[in-house]
């Protein structure tokens, strides 16, 4: 049998894609507004705005061929996908490099973050458990969801990268709420949680209890621990209504915020554009949540609706934490500005995550309950 034709015909049904065009417009706005950003950030840096550009590229032409694969076929791969990342993830204390944490596996032409990759596999795998289950869930089902939350959770977070860690698992733990779950349920939940507390903080580095106390009390340490969040407030506050202009932000071009490619690059934004580009931005942001949530609302299968949802959920997370972040309204922990902040790994799982919410939305007449 000649293999060709079929083939071809899976190359056509790539040149055709069935995308949301209003979610492709908003998330292709981001990228560009994201990309014109690092560009002031860096100071010019050529090489680091086309690195990102190619990256982008790489998370589009994922989230294409995600788009064309349907969420039946999706379903059936999970528990193969989430096994693949838990191994990768396994490798990283073996093999794995990085500054304060060990979480990049080097491959030559690309660093890739296994973690990130959790944020795509984990919630695919609880909506996966959940699908077979009754719903809203009981004790059972909750062990279950728990246990595949926990595990990648917790090697991500002895790296230590507890960021990641927390995304991961807020990523997971939509899949749940989602679900249904009693709101009895949620209150034992985050009691329970509540009463390890204590116990947690005694097996946090030096440096993460500091980005706790700094977030409190960031002037007891100006030139230390509180540094970051101190610049980054002025950095947000000196950009007044309309900002210093595109490439005029004093905060960056001087040296003064850090991470101002990474962490901090929606400080550079908001003090080059404003209050009133900042909240544009954000708008922005809430219709690409907003869209999915109505994507994965209209899918006619419990895996999609939960995994679509959780998703999208996700994304806003990323963006409330960030913004938190740079206004010191929330701890430093090293979350980046989806489709903003330099980075391979991230911007491509999220975009490939939103070629499953667009597959959700191709697919959504050839799915049943």
């Amino acid at each position: 049998m000649n293999p060709l034709p079929g083939l071809q015909r899976f190359a056509l049904r790539l040149l055709r894609p069935r995308m949301d065009v209003p979610l492709l417009l908003a998330i292709l706005l981001v990228i560009t507004v994201g990309l014109l950003t690092l560009a002031s950030a860096s100071g010019g840096n050529e090489r680091l705005v086309v690195s990102q550009a190619l990256r982008m590229g790489m998370g589009l032409a994922a989230m294409l061929v995600l788009s064309r694969i349907p969420p039946g076929q999706l379903r059936l791969w999970t528990p193969w996908l989430f096994v693949a990342s838990l191994v990768v993830l396994m490798l990283v204390p073996v093999i794995g490099t990085g500054r304060s944490a060990r979480s990049w596996l080097n491959l030559g032409f690309f660093y890739l973050q296994p973690g990130e990759l959790l944020k795509l596999t984990l919630p695919m795998m609880v909506a996966w458990v959940l699908h077979r289950e009754l719903l809203p869930p009981r004790w059972r089902t909750l062990f279950l969801a728990g246990t595949v939350i926990a595990v990648p959770t917790g090697l991500i977070a002895i790296q230590p990268d507890l960021g990641t860690a927390m995304l991961v698992a807020a990523s997971g733990a939509f899949v749940v709420f989602l679900g249904g779950i009693g709101w009895w349920r949620i209150v034992a939940i985050l009691g329970m949680a509540a009463a390890v507390a204590p116990i947690g903080w005694q097996f946090l580095r030096e440096y993460h209890r500091d980005r706790l106390r700094m977030f409190l009390n960031p002037e007891a340490d100006p030139l230390g621990a509180g540094w970051n969040i101190i610049q980054s407030k002025i950095a947000v506050g000196s950009g007044g209504l309309f900002g210093k202009g595109w490439g005029q932000g004093s905060q960056s071009r001087l040296e003064f915020l850090p991470e101002h490619t990474t962490d901090f690059v929606f400080a550079v934004f908001s003090e080059e554009f404003g209050l009133l580009g900042v909240l544009l931005m954000l708008s922005l942001y809430l219709f690409i949540v907003g869209r999915s949530l109505w994507i994965a609302a209209n899918a006619r299968d419990t895996w999609a609706r939960l995994l679509g949802g959780a998703l999208a959920l996700t994304f806003l997370v990323y963006v409330v934490v960030n913004g938190g972040m740079i206004c010191g309204l929330l701890p430093v922990i090293g979350v980046p500005m989806p489709l903003m902040s330099y980075g391979g790994t991230s911007a491509v799982t999220l975009l490939a995550g939103f070629g499953i919410v667009m597959s959700l939305h191709a697919h959504r007449k050839m799915m049943g309950s």
